[in-house]
């Protein structure tokens, strides 16, 4: 493990017990007693991550946090106080933390924290080089999120992008499965030919045979009139069937064999197409379900997800809504030209409280109509649905 770790306590005791511990999991471990010797260090070297506390001698620590930030956005810095307070937390959270920890610390607690903050710099990093080797043609960034399974697919589709293995996602409408699926065509080799979205929910289902695989018609003068299929105008690049758990058995088999063969008949053709295609479909369903239940092919399935990702509910990534609501509200400032610049504590308690049946997209047209209709610099509940101001 080579990772470096900076410690600034001015409290000898402890500064040494958690050097100790750091040492002890394998960390590179340099620990000073005030802020002013650790910016010569910072300035000097590279540190994977930075632990301080607030009350120092001099330079406090919500000082040295917002120099470090101004200096090195991406570093990790993790604030210890034995003096909690909102206040307190709410301006070193603005500040860039990564995390706000309260004395008495528990060492099982801040290795975890400090575990689960360098996996966040190292996927960083990791999505830095990423787009340096694909020339910007996508930004990974764009799914946001701290939450682990958050964190697992960013790396996993990392890892996919150069490969012809097709995806399957699994999770609720309103996920994200459409941006991520985004993310793995441009951040691949196709990502110069086409990315062909397919919702199944928004096609009448007596028109998905001749949307996806296209037709063949005789026209009087005894010539033919083809239509090209979604499957064919993506050649070469992705598609991504979304509801691909509303499938007839027909076209179940259908697109097996285009999986199977690479080729797409039209309706109507008597011969097939040569196409070059890599497959993501989404399901809200498990299709594992309906494999058992008789309604999906079982050998459909097993080529559909040859990878399959996870896509958690917002509810079971709360900690990831101050992420997301910050998010969208700079976007949507910067899109309208307002100068709305967060949220307040009291609408993220509300959040908090609230179900998300409709997940990142409701949070996401909540934002947007709150920032449209709002005057002041500050979100508040105000602002919000009553549906969900309520609550």
């Amino acid at each position: 493990m080579d990772e470096r770790i900076l410690i600034i306590e001015d409290e000898d005791t402890l500064r040494e017990s958690l050097s100790r511990v750091f040492t002890r999991e394998g960390y590179q471990v340099v620990a000073v007693n005030s802020a002013e010797p650790a910016l010569e260090l910072f300035e000097e070297g590279s540190f994977d991550l930075i632990l301080t506390d607030i009350i120092l001698p001099g330079i406090t620590g919500i000082e040295l946090l917002k120099r470090v930030k101004e200096a090195t956005p991406e570093q990790v810095v993790i604030i210890m106080t034995a003096y909690a307070s909102l206040e307190t937390a709410v301006e070193t959270l603005r500040s860039g933390a990564y995390d706000y920890i309260v004395k008495p610390i528990i060492h099982e607690e801040i290795k975890q924290i400090v575990k689960n903050a360098l996996k966040v710099r190292a996927l960083q990093k990791e999505n830095v080089l990423l787009k340096k080797q694909m020339g910007g043609s996508y930004d990974l960034s764009r799914i946001i999120g701290q939450h682990p399974e958050i964190l697992q697919i960013i790396a996993r589709v990392k890892r996919i992008v150069e490969t012809r293995s097709n995806v399957l996602f699994i999770g609720e409408i309103g996920t994200g499965k459409r941006l991520i699926a985004r993310a793995i065509h441009f951040s691949s080799p196709r990502a110069d030919k086409a990315f062909m979205p397919v919702n199944l929910r928004a096609i009448p289902a007596g028109l998905w045979e001749e949307e996806l695989f296209g037709r063949v018609k005789e026209t009087f003068h005894g010539s033919s009139l083809i239509t090209r299929g979604l499957l064919e105008e993506a050649n070469g690049g992705t598609v991504y069937l979304n509801g691909v758990e509303l499938l007839s058995p027909d076209l179940q088999l259908k697109l097996l064999h285009v999986l199977e063969d690479q080729e797409v008949r039209p309706v109507g053709a008597t011969q097939g197409i040569k196409i070059d295609l890599l497959v993501i479909s989404s399901s809200n369903l498990d299709l594992r379900d309906l494999v058992k239940a008789g309604q999906f092919r079982e050998d459909l399935y097993q080529r559909l997800k040859v990878v399959t990702l996870k896509i958690p509910s917002l509810r079971e990534r709360k900690e990831d809504l101050t992420l997301l609501s910050r998010f969208f509200i700079q976007r949507y400032a910067k899109e309208f030209g307002k100068t709305i610049k967060d949220i307040d504590p009291e609408s993220l308690d509300t959040f908090n409280n609230y179900d998300w049946p409709g997940n990142v997209r409701e949070l996401r047209l909540i934002l947007e109509r709150a920032v449209l209709i709002a005057s002041e610099e500050v979100i508040c509940p105000k602002h919000l649905p009553r549906l969900v101001a309520s609550l």
